[in-house]
């Protein structure tokens, strides 16, 4: 088995989902079509026929995010019609599966170089557009009605945990948009960040460059007055929980020793990964089980980790990742620069969001060994990938 490398990772700048946002009339494989030209103009060592594999996922397989995209992608892109590629569906870790499914391959030795990446349009598709759920999961009684709505199922998890309070789940919230905001004024978010040439019929072309769905300002006050509209007197709101967005991501992944061979820079290198079903009803503890699972494999602890990004789909479910392994709502550890309540959750793009930045980290922070990526998914499950800083100097975890 060979080690398994991440190289360099970039993403669209994330949009508001719906006839306003800034990708209203914007295809969905065209963005990834950035990312991946983008990825190729970064590190021009690698000759574009030395990539093996295009793996893009996407959560709603239809219209401009349908026909392989991983496939149509990379020809559009420009690549050597030689390269081939293929779509990838697991709901919210999409992108994290295309990942740990290449990567595999590279380990194995079945490709040298891989893209991975997602993309999710849910202004074009809502997300459960065209699905048509098996009656037998109700009548059956296999599942809770709610299990199927990502909301509802951050309302269970707060009544299994009545402690995981709204307050709580308020303040998380406001610390992620603050946390994202000192980051983008320090200019630790931008650089990953690929510009898109949008079209509007009505004002004609456009640049996004900047992230759309982040509310500087957000206050505790200004989120306790908003409704949940998953429950009356709920605790779920728009402010707690990611949003409905655009995007796409991409990263380049390579053997290690391919990476060296072609002068490629090392982010990160991959130590082991596990993914884990629970209960649908309560999908957001899905992170918690998998990250045992990773741990366990790997033959760490959670002591031993030194930055988390943790996929910010609802501020409950982060609380109850952890609570679990003992860490501080405010632990600095925890999304440094933010997270998706603040920047968005294009569904199926997310986890090689988390990948970059935490490989962006781990640039800043040599005295930091092992990082996490980890985030709930639908239909209940988790899943995680554990890396090492190839920078550490040993000084500390």
């Amino acid at each position: 088995m060979r080690e398994v490398v991440f190289v360099d990772g970039v993403r669209t700048p994330f949009g508001k989902a719906g006839p306003t946002g800034i990708y209203a009339e914007t295809r969905a494989d065209d963005l990834v079509v950035r990312c991946i030209r983008e990825l190729m103009r970064r590190n021009p060592a690698l000759p574009a026929d030395r990539v093996d594999e295009v793996a893009i996922a996407a959560t709603t397989q239809i219209g401009d995010q349908g026909l392989t995209i991983g496939r149509t992608a990379a020809l559009l892109a420009g690549l050597p019609k030689s390269v081939p590629g293929y779509a990838i569906d697991r709901m919210c870790a999409g992108a994290m599966t295309a990942v740990t499914t290449t990567a595999s391959g590279i380990a194995f030795g079945a490709y040298d170089v891989a893209i991975a990446g997602g993309v999710e349009h849910m202004g074009h598709h809502p997300m459960g557009e065209g699905v048509d759920p098996n009656p037998r999961f109700v009548s059956e009684q296999i599942v809770d009605g709610s299990a199927l709505v990502m909301g509802s199922t951050a309302e269970n998890l707060h009544d299994r945990f009545p402690h995981l309070t709204k307050e709580r789940a308020d303040a998380f919230a406001v610390a992620s948009q603050q946390r994202y905001a000192a980051a983008v004024a320090a200019g630790r978010i931008g650089p990953e960040l690929v510009p898109v040439a949008t079209r509007s019929a009505e004002q004609g072309w456009g640049l996004a460059s900047v992230d759309e769905p982040p509310r500087p300002g957000t206050t505790l006050e200004g989120l306790s007055t908003l409704r949940t509209p998953f429950r009356p007197h709920g605790h779920v709101t728009a402010g707690n929980a990611a949003g409905l967005n655009d995007g796409a991501t991409g990263c380049l992944l390579a053997a290690e020793e391919v990476a060296e061979e072609l002068g490629l820079q090392v982010g990160m290198r991959l130590v082991g990964f596990g993914f884990a079903g629970v209960e649908p009803e309560v999908m957001g503890v899905g992170p918690i089980p998998s990250t045992e699972k990773a741990l366990a494999r790997t033959g760490l602890t959670i002591s031993d980790i030194g930055l988390f990004e943790l996929n910010e789909a609802f501020a409950v479910q982060v609380l109850a990742f952890l609570d679990h392994f003992g860490i501080a709502d405010d632990d600095e550890r925890v999304n440094p620069w933010g997270g998706a309540i603040a920047v968005g959750h294009p569904l199926a793009s997310s986890g090689v969001r988390l990948m970059t930045q935490l490989s962006r980290q781990f640039a800043e922070r040599p005295d930091v060994r092992y990082g996490l990526t980890a985030m709930c998914i639908g239909i209940g499950m988790g899943g995680t990938v554990i890396w090492e800083n190839p920078n550490w100097e040993g000084a500390s975890k």
